[in-house]
């Protein structure tokens, strides 16, 4: 198995004007984050592909086409998870088949108030299916789901479940989830907070501006692990103000037009009911790719 480890991109999925899958696009994004960012991993199926917007069949079309272009090039991990667990099992038997994945991930289940055993249940069914890893994805501001620190070792009790996918302000929560279960993943989740959760000593980091921003990224793995952290905290101001610039001017859009002013061949748009970008916000983004690019190490 690959090392599960630093930074991983989630991966932006290219989708043409009447929302059909660009493949040839979407594999262009890939091959961006392997040759120019020099990624650790990539993480398909999150939300920053826009999945929960897209059918099953598009959903293992993407899965396979980042079987091509990314095996054995860095690690990978699928996010297979909704509210449709039929679905996810599904999906998860079809990774497992590709024999490409590294581990599965699966969001917590949304929408409706699961109780913790339903929610227990879920994740035990997907790693059976597929007889595969799982990182689970705690993503609470939009799930509304807030496990504790007892509920994650519940989680863990099952061997499978090898770490999470910690998209979270609570550090508290954090620190005590590293020092209860060393051995255990952890992969830090937002990236405007990447290096303080480096202090928290997290395994790693996946994110959406890492398909832009990852050598500012590995810039303060690097400045951590030696120390500096006055340098990793300006690094982090950089990488911030890149982040704070695209959340005002759309997110997803904004990073995929990023991409290609950065010369990625794709067509960029993003799923409805989400909006393209107008005149204004693309020129906008122009302004946005050329401050990061300055603030990049050489």
């Amino acid at each position: 198995m690959t090392k599960i480890k630093g930074v991983i991109s989630a991966l932006l999925v290219s989708y043409n004007s009447d929302g059909t899958l660009d493949e040839a696009g979407t594999r262009n994004i890939i091959r961006y984050n392997l040759e120019q960012n020099k990624i650790d991993g990539l993480y398909i199926g999150g939300s920053t592909g826009e999945n929960f917007l897209i059918d099953t069949d598009t959903k293992k079309r993407i899965f396979k086409l980042a079987a091509e272009e990314a095996k054995g090039k860095c690690a990978l991990i699928a996010q297979v998870g909704g509210i449709n667990l039929l679905e996810s099992l599904e999906l998860a038997k079809y990774v497992k088949e590709l024999d490409a994945y590294d581990a599965l991930s699966a969001v917590t289940p949304f929408y409706y108030k699961f109780s913790f055993a339903e929610i227990k249940e879920y994740y035990n069914q997907i790693i059976a299916a597929a007889d595969m890893d799982m990182i689970i994805y705690s993503i609470p501001f939009l799930t509304g789901v807030n496990l504790s620190l007892s509920q994650f070792g519940e989680l863990y009790d099952n061997p499978r479940v090898i770490g999470v996918k910690f998209t979270a302000a609570d550090f508290y929560l954090l620190e005590r989830l590293r020092f209860a279960y060393p051995d255990k993943l952890i992969l830090s989740g937002f990236d405007e907070m990447l290096f303080p959760a480096l202090v928290y000593k997290v395994d790693g980091a996946i994110g959406s501006t890492y398909n832009l921003n990852a050598p500012l990224a590995k810039a303060i793995f690097a400045a951590v692990a030696e120390g500096n952290n006055d340098k990793a905290l300006t690094l982090q101001n950089k990488m911030n103000n890149f982040i704070s610039a695209v959340l005002d001017n759309g997110l997803y859009q904004t990073l995929k037009e990023c991409l290609k002013l950065a010369g990625v061949d794709a067509q960029m748009c993003v799923r409805p009911p989400m909006s393209q970008l107008s005149t204004s916000q693309k020129e906008k983004a122009v302004e946005i790719w050329q401050n990061l690019k300055a603030d990049l190490p050489q």
